[in-house]
């Protein structure tokens, strides 16, 4: 059953936030790593290279938290029962 309680909506959307807030803390961390890296490895050190690093992780662990945190809390709110009871039963096979 979808949430249609707004103080329930509300929870759930707070809690979305504090776990991106962690998760951007975390991106953060990982791309810092990751320029550490690439920093270490090159002999000529490029900016541009830096920047693509840093930029290219720290977004892709941003955007593979929100999906995997949409996901579990689509979950938890029951909207994963609502999809799965609209399939004809062919399909669920």
């Amino acid at each position: 059953m979808p949430v249609t309680d707004p103080l329930r909506a509300r929870v759930i959307k707070r809690r979305f936030v504090r776990i991106m807030r962690v998760a951007a803390v975390f991106a953060i961390i990982i791309a810092a790593v990751a320029v550490l890296l690439v920093a270490r490895g090159q002999s000529e050190l490029r900016i541009d290279m830096l920047i693509a690093a840093a930029l290219g992780i720290g977004l892709t662990v941003l955007l593979g938290t929100a999906l995997m945190t949409l996901n579990f809390l689509s979950s938890r709110s029951g909207h994963h029962a609502d999809a799965s009871a609209a399939q004809p039963e062919s399909d669920q096979e």
